[in-house]
C-alpha cells in the first residue's frame, strides 16, 4: 500500500467509527427498547421528583441533601447522554451504527466525566457524614454553604478536566481500527482502537493517573470515612449509633452499586471483551441501567425525610 493510500485509510478511520453493540441486540431490539425506555422514564420521573422535593422544601436545604440532589442530577445527566440516542437507534436501526469520531469522543467524555463525578460526589457525602458524626462540634464551621459549593464545583470540574485530557489524547492519536463492541462510546474503547506507539503509551499513563485521582482516591476516602464512623459508633450509645448509621446506609449502598458496576466493567476489560462482544455489550447495558434505576430507589426509600415529603406531594396531587 502506498503512503497516500495509507494516509487516506487512516483519515477515514479517524473521522468515523462503527458501534457494533446494537447488532448483538438486533434479535430482541424491541424488547431492549422497552427496557431502556422504562428505565429512562423511571429515572426522569423519580430523580426529578426527588430533586423537586429537595429544592422546594426549606428543611432539606442541608449539605447532606444538597449532595444527594447533586448525585441524582449527575445520574440524570449521564442517562440523558446515552438513553435518547440509544432508544432512537434501537427503534430505527437494525445493525451497526456509524458515528462521527468527534461525536463519539464527546459522548465518551460526558459519560466518563459524570461517572468519575459520581465517585467524587460520594466522597463529598462521606466527608459530610464523617464531620457530622466524628466531629459534630466543628460541623457548622467546616461544612459551610461556601464549602459545599466549592466541593460541588471541584467534584465536577476535576473529572471534566482529567477525562477531557484523556479523551483528547485518545481521539487525536492514529486509529487502526474502527469497530467498537459497545452500545455507546467510551474512552477506553477509543484508546483500544489506536495503532500503538508513544502516543498510545502516553494516553494510557494519563488515563491511569486520571482514574487514580477521580475514582481510586475518592473510593479510598469513602472507605476510610465510613470505617471511622463505624469505629465511633461502636463507642457511642445505641440510639446515637442507630441514627448515625441510618444516615450513612443510603450513601454506602449507592457507593457499592457504583463500585460493583465499575468492577464488572474492569473485569470485562481484563478478560479482553473485544473478543467477547456479547459480554462487552452486556456490561455496557448493566452499567447504564443499574445506577440510573437504583439511585432514586435507594434515596427515595431509605431517607425518611425525603420519603415523607414525596408521599405528601403524591398524596396532595391525588387529592387534587
Amino acid at each position: 500500500m502506498t503512503a497516500e493510500a495509507l494516509n487516506g485509510s487512516l483519515l477515514v478511520v479517524q473521522t468515523s467509527l462503527t458501534l457494533d453493540g446494537l447488532r448483538q441486540l438486533s434479535d430482541h431490539r424491541f424488547l431492549f427498547f422497552f427496557l431502556f425506555l422504562s428505565a429512562y422514564v423511571f429515572a426522569l420521573c423519580s430523580d426529578g421528583l426527588v430533586l423537586v422535593v429537595i429544592c422546594t422544601r426549606h428543611s432539606l436545604h442541608k449539605p447532606m441533601y444538597v449532595f444527594v440532589a447533586a448525585l441524582l442530577l449527575n445520574s440524570l445527566l449521564g442517562g440523558s447522554a446515552i438513553y435518547p440516542r440509544l432508544l432512537w437507534e434501537l427503534l430505527w436501526e437494525s445493525g451497526s451504527v456509524l458515528v462521527v469520531l468527534s461525536a463519539c469522543a464527546c459522548q465518551a467524555w460526558v459519560v466518563y466525566t459524570l461517572g468519575a463525578s459520581a465517585f467524587m460526589l460520594l466522597a463529598a457525602m462521606a466527608f459530610d457524614r464523617y464531620v457530622a458524626i466524628c466531629r459534630p462540634m466543628r460541623y457548622a464551621a467546616v461544612v459551610s454553604p461556601r464549602a459545599v459549593a466549592a466541593l460541588l464545583v471541584f467534584c465536577w470540574l476535576l473529572p471534566a478536566a482529567m477525562v477531557g485530557g484523556t479523551t483528547l489524547l485518545a481521539a487525536r492519536q492514529p486509529l487502526c481500527r474502527a469497530n467498537v463492541n459497545r452500545l455507546y462510546c467510551d474512552v477506553y474503547s477509543l484508546s483500544r482502537l489506536s495503532c500503538g506507539g508513544s502516543a498510545a503509551q502516553l494516553n494510557e499513563v494519563f488515563a491511569l493517573f486520571s482514574s487514580v485521582a477521580t475514582v481510586l482516591m475518592p473510593s479510598t476516602f469513602v472507605l476510610f470515612s465510613y470505617s471511622s464512623i463505624l469505629y465511633v459508633c461502636l463507642w457511642r450509645t445505641r440510639s446515637f449509633s442507630g441514627k448515625a448509621l441510618r444516615t450513612c446506609v443510603p450513601h454506602l449502598l449507592v457507593f457499592l452499586v457504583y463500585s460493583a458496576c465499575t468492577a464488572v466493567e474492569l473485569l470485562q476489560r481484563r478478560l479482553q471483551g473485544a473478543y467477547q462482544p456479547a459480554f462487552s455489550v452486556l456490561t455496557s447495558v448493566l452499567v447504564v441501567v443499574v445506577p440510573t434505576v437504583l439511585n432514586p430507589v435507594v434515596y427515595g426509600l431509605n431517607m425518611s425525610a425525603i420519603t415523607g415529603y414525596v408521599r405528601r406531594l403524591l398524596g396532595s396531587r391525588r387529592t387534587d
